[in-house]
């Protein structure tokens, strides 16, 4: 796989640490949300749970477990997730930190190593949002050295998330996250990226690959895929629910 980068772009690895916050906030959905709840009942699954959209393209009697019930939020829900996930006064979403050295990352005791910039998105009160260097052909030489210290020493690490390009699945590359994951026991999810830019046949075979591969392979991996589009924003609220939820933001 090429060489990763921020967000909902080519397949990346990202953790985040949780520091979460005691408070409680009041929830409100979104103006962007809203519009969404106002979508057409096929354009809004499609949407939000794109899973749910693709199953239905599979042969009668012959549809594979993609687990969707596993994670199965009500949109009320998602809407109250959003307000997590949108900047206010009272919820600021912010650039923390950049850590060129290891020993640079805020609250990480013995680093070792050094690798390029680790960037810290503090999303309001509640969890720190951890972008790690790529992984890849292009990535640091002591890319592998970096990231296990930061994985082995990170105590309030609640997830770590491996992007995989829906194009062209699973590749050698991406083994190094998964391989790293399972060795260390860290609970991780499958987030499958640029599903805008895949034929409906082709995203549906790698669906059923990746899910396969999840299902005999791993040991770590959350059951349930999450495909994403950063263009359409296809699958986004349900994942910033998913990540709500598992910081203890989702009540």
């Amino acid at each position: 796989m090429a060489a990763q980068r921020l967000w909902f772009d080519v397949g990346w690895l990202f953790a985040m640490g949780a520091e979460l916050g005691s408070g409680r906030r009041a929830y409100c959905t979104s103006q962007a949300f809203a519009e969404v709840l106002r979508l057409p009942s096929k354009q809004l699954t499609k949407l939000v749970f794109p899973l749910q959209e693709l199953e239905r393209h599979f042969v009668p009697g012959s549809r594979p477990d993609l687990h969707l019930k596993i994670f199965n939020p009500s949109l009320d829900d998602i809407a109250r997730a959003e307000s997590v996930f949108t900047a206010s006064s009272r919820n600021r979403i912010e650039y923390l930190s950049s850590a060129v050295r290891l020993d640079h990352a805020p609250d990480l005791r013995r680093p070792e190593g050094h690798t390029k910039k680790m960037n810290f998105f503090k999303v309001g009160k509640y969890f720190t949002l951890v972008d790690m260097p790529g992984y890849g052909y292009r990535a640091p030489e002591d890319f592998v050295d970096m990231v296990e210290t930061y994985l082995k020493e990170r105590k309030n690490l609640m997830r770590t998330f491996l992007l995989v390009d829906s194009v062209v699945g699973i590749q050698k590359t991406d083994n190094i996250a998964i391989e790293m994951c399972e060795e260390f026991a860290l609970p991780y999810v499958m987030v499958l990226t640029k599903i805008d830019k895949s034929s409906k046949g082709n995203l549906l075979k790698q669906v059923l690959q990746i899910q396969k591969f999840v299902d005999t392979k791993t040991q770590g991996c959350f059951p349930q895929l999450f495909p994403v589009s950063a263009v359409t924003y296809s699958g986004i609220h349900l994942l910033r629910c998913f990540i709500a939820n598992i910081t203890g933001n989702l009540d």
